[in-house]
């Protein structure tokens, strides 16, 4: 076996011991995860995750993901909690202590205060004897499936195992709570992922900005409307207001001879497509790609025009 053959040999051991073991613990996942899943939703406070090593890292990680799915909740390093972090948890939160070994001295002092102040504790360990599965008062229960290195000493299979049960937990409290995309964006208002969970409100052009004109008003100054307002259209409202028609570059082609002895109403498309305030401005580039325009009026359920949304602002977004 060449130099490279063993490289790739070992990885896909790796990937397929992990597999393996992700497999038994869905297997053997039982009506304590739901127990656990009760006592996370019963909490008026927050989540403390904690945990020293691998473990902590993985806590981190498991810390993070809930906050941003609507469970708050922060990480509390064991060892800092022994010198003063304890205030950190107080009446109402819930502890989840992570020890694969279940037996990590660091966890001792947490552990004691949970005891102490009637804090819940959930343990996430691979030991159901250990010190800390018999103090919690919920588990989280991973298969003990040795690790990848083959002799037990480097955390792999069980910080895979941790992580996914970590997953596992916040997106069962997530669908539970019927948390949303547009929920989420409340947690994520930045980057590319930001930009697909914006809402055409966010990126719109409003007021004094929008180009509208009345169905009588003539074209001459319907043109000034459109060359004043910068999109290269203008939209047709009705006396009460109601959005009619749209005049594009389009339009004013199919009617260029005798142009300016037009209404708007005479020269515009009648029945615009547009787009509700609250979608998603992602959906909005869709439907702009799919009918090949560049901008769309915001209507709620087809009334008065509330913005205009161009394929600009969602490009300036990170969309497209």
């Amino acid at each position: 076996m060449t130099e490279t053959e063993t490289f790739l040999a070992t990885a896909r051991q790796v990937i397929l011991d992990e597999a393996r073991a992700l497999d038994l613990m869905a297997d053997h996942l039982d009506k304590e995860f739901a127990e656990v899943v009760r006592l996370v939703l019963s909490a008026t406070g927050r989540i403390i995750v904690s945990g020293i090593g691998k473990s902590g890292h993985i806590g981190r990680k498991i810390a993070a993901t809930l906050a941003s799915t609507g469970t708050p909740a922060h990480f509390v390093h064991p060892a800092e909690a022994s010198h003063g972090d304890l205030g950190m948890v107080a009446k109402g939160d819930v502890v989840l202590a992570i020890s694969n070994s279940g037996e990590a001295p660091e966890l001792a002092n947490l552990l004691s205060y949970t005891r102490r102040f009637g804090i819940p504790l959930i343990g996430l360990s691979s030991r159901p004897e250990s010190t800390l599965m018999t103090q919690a008062d919920a588990h989280l229960l991973i298969p003990n499936a040795g690790e990848a290195c083959g002799f037990g000493m480097v955390p792999s299979i069980s910080t895979t195992l941790t992580l996914a049960m970590g997953d596992a937990l916040a997106i069962a409290i997530m669908k539970y709570r019927d948390f949303r995309p547009e929920n989420f964006r409340d947690f994520h208002p930045g980057g590319k992922l930001g930009a697909r969970l914006s809402k055409v409100r966010d990126l719109m052009h409003s007021g004094e900005a929008l180009p509208l004109v009345g169905a009588e008003t003539p074209m001459s100054d319907t043109l000034l409307e459109i060359s004043q307002k910068g999109f290269g259209v203008a939209g047709v409202a009705a006396t009460d207001g109601t959005l009619v028609g749209i005049i594009t570059d389009g339009d004013l082609r199919r009617k260029m001879a005798g142009l300016l002895e037009h209404t708007a109403g005479e020269v515009m498309t009648a029945s615009p497509t547009t787009i509700g305030p609250d979608a998603l401005a992602e959906e909005a580039v869709a439907i702009m790609n799919q009918k090949k325009i560049t901008c769309l009026f915001v209507t709620d359920n087809g009334g008065p025009a509330l913005g205009l949304l161009h394929i600009h602002d969602c490009l300036r977004a990170g969309l497209g």
